[in-house]
């Protein structure tokens, strides 16, 4: 993509970038594409019909020799005193095929008569044809090798003398040695020694129709690559020719049906504006358009005609929804500062109490959460905690939480017990819930002088309770029906003893379900391994343990759920 914009280039630039050059260039490489997939195509099926050719040349070549041999010589003696004399051998003889004392060793061979018939008409076809190797060989199955019997190669440095042999695999000799008869015998095999071969034999039977060797012909892959090269120079240079006469009228037919209809459209959009920044709204510039390529084009050139006239109705309905919008943010601000107001963010709280400390924190999920928490004394030695988590987010959540806090406070000011607290506002939600809301709170009052805790949960978290500095856990209490779920409801309490030191943690199920990119939850063993990591430390200081777990843990995936924490220390009987 150009750096600039379009009204910064040149009338160069713009060509460069022009639409005809992406489709000659989107041409030429379509053309490539194509042609590299029919020369694939071509190349195999040449290459195909190539081999073919070799194969059923050499076949032919071995089934000659052996109608041939069938005529003139009895190949069976030799076959059985060749293969007798390899099986005879040591393990250790048998290792040294090609040595010159290997090769002495079995020289007589070549010294018969019929090894010497064989040799002439192998060397006879074998001139008469271009082959890599013609010979007369038997596969041994308990060795699984190729023993060669007789070679037309007349070369005494290379010819491949009688008991000399290869390591075959076994599929490749069971091929051999269990053809049906069926169409032609060959095998194509990358060797360690020739590389990629080709070998096509006929067999050869006795009277009893015994096999007692093979008339093997080995072909090399090398002509058929020379063949390939040849294929790939004479089609290239067609394709080439081809490929650029294609593109050039492509391009041509491109520029006059696709490329001058588009620049027009161009022309138009940047003179609609040149006209909207100098402030004129009344613009025709698409409606005078006159394209008639019955394509895409065209219908672009009419919607972009029908877009100049519905901008305007547009452009009104924006200016309208703005407004609206700036009034909503300007709305959900001051229910974001009433919320914040309703909580107490002073710490430290009671700065004149020693017998206890208290920390607490909210982060909502957006701008107005649906957690809230509550503290303050009720008498000088009774101090009540509240957290909640209301049903839903927003601003209708916010509202139910505010009408929440404000019943639990007055409920628990005239001295009523946490189970007693939390009937009494089950029974007025109800009784005022239209839509269903709910929260679930957990409630308690500490006896500062004692240490008593009396509390009761309402559908809550289980709070973490740290005693004798043995670490938090967490303490499951009773847990009861959310308030606002359902009519006539009676709430049970406990009580705990806490000893000076202990600490209470509480918090909303955004803490335990906080979620990282890949869907896992926090969970409450992650919380209580955080609460642990410093348990002596002030309840300040644990609140920033867990968020900080919580921020690590999920890192930048998005909050869903408002994080509320509230954390007191009982220190006892120490005031000054």
């Amino acid at each position: 993509m150009p750096k600039k914009t379009i009204r910064e280039m040149s009338d160069a630039e713009r060509k460069r970038h022009s639409l005809a050059r992406k489709a000659f260039r989107s041409t030429i490489l379509g053309a490539l594409v194509l042609g590299f997939a029919a020369l694939i195509i071509g190349l195999g099926i040449y290459t195909y019909t190539l081999i073919h050719q070799y194969i059923t040349e050499a076949f032919n070549l071995s089934k000659s020799a052996v109608a041939i041999m069938h005529e003139i010589v009895d190949t069976e003696p030799l076959s059985k005193d060749v293969l007798t004399a390899y099986r005879e051998q040591s393990e250790s003889e048998r290792e040294q095929p090609g040595t010159p004392e290997y090769r002495e060793r079995f020289a007589h061979f070549t010294e018969r008569e019929d090894y010497r018939s064989i040799h002439r008409i192998l060397r006879d076809l074998a001139n008469a044809i271009e082959v890599d190797a013609l010979y007369m060989a038997m596969y041994d199955r308990e060795t699984n090798a190729l023993v060669y019997i007789v070679d037309q190669d007349e070369n005494p440095e290379t010819v491949v003398m009688p008991c000399e042999w290869d390591p075959v695999t076994k599929e490749g000799l069971e091929h051999f040695l269990d053809w049906d008869g069926e169409g032609e015998l060959y095998l194509i095999e990358n060797t360690p020694n020739y590389g990629l071969l080709c070998t096509s034999g006929m067999p050869i039977k006795n009277a009893e129709g015994e096999t007692v060797a093979f008339i093997l012909t080995d072909i090399s892959f090398s002509n058929v690559v020379n063949g390939m090269r040849e294929f790939l120079i004479l089609y290239v240079t067609c394709m080439l020719l081809l490929i650029i006469l294609v593109a050039f009228l492509m391009a041509r037919h491109t520029r006059k049906t696709q490329v001058e209809p588009i620049n027009s459209i161009t022309e138009a959009a940047e003179n609609y504006v040149k006209d909207r920044l100098n402030g004129e709204k009344e613009t025709e510039h698409f409606s005078k358009l006159n394209i008639n390529t019955r394509d895409e084009i065209e219908n672009l050139s009419l919607i972009m005609a029908d877009m100049e006239h519905d901008l305007k109705d547009y452009e009104e309905q924006i200016t309208k929804i703005t407004a609206h919008k700036q009034q909503m943010l300007a709305e959900m601000t001051l229910a974001t500062k009433i919320q914040n107001n309703m909580l107490p963010k002073t710490f430290p709280a009671f700065p004149e109490r020693r017998d206890f400390d208290i920390y607490a924190s909210m982060d909502p999920a957006r701008d107005v959460g649906g957690d809230f928490y509550d503290y303050f004394l009720i008498d000088d030695d009774h101090l009540c905690v509240t957290i909640a988590d209301v049903s839903g987010k927003g601003i209708p959540a916010a509202l139910f939480m505010m009408a929440s806090k404000i019943i639990l406070a007055n409920s628990a000011k005239l001295g009523k017990s946490p189970a007693q607290i939390l009937t009494n506002a089950n029974a007025t939600i109800r009784a005022n819930n239209q839509e269903d809301m709910f929260i679930t709170v957990w409630l308690g009052i500490l006896e500062l002088s004692t240490g008593k805790l009396t509390a009761a949960n309402a559908g809550h978290e289980l709070p973490a309770l740290m005693q004798n500095r043995r670490g938090f856990r967490l303490f499951k209490d009773s847990h009861g029906f959310v308030l606002g779920g359902m009519d006539g409801i009676q709430y049970k309490e406990y009580e705990i003893r806490m000893r000076p030191g202990a600490k209470l943690f509480l918090y909303t199920d955004g803490v335990p379900e906080a979620t990282d990119a890949n869907g896992e939850l926090f969970g409450t063993k992650r919380m209580v391994a955080a609460l642990n990591s410093d348990p002596s430390a002030s309840p300040e200081q644990i609140l920033n343990h867990v968020r900080a777990a919580v921020d690590d843990f999920v890192k930048d995936a998005e909050q869903f759920d408002d994080l509320t924490m509230l954390c007191i220390e009982y220190k006892g009987d120490r005031s000054e």
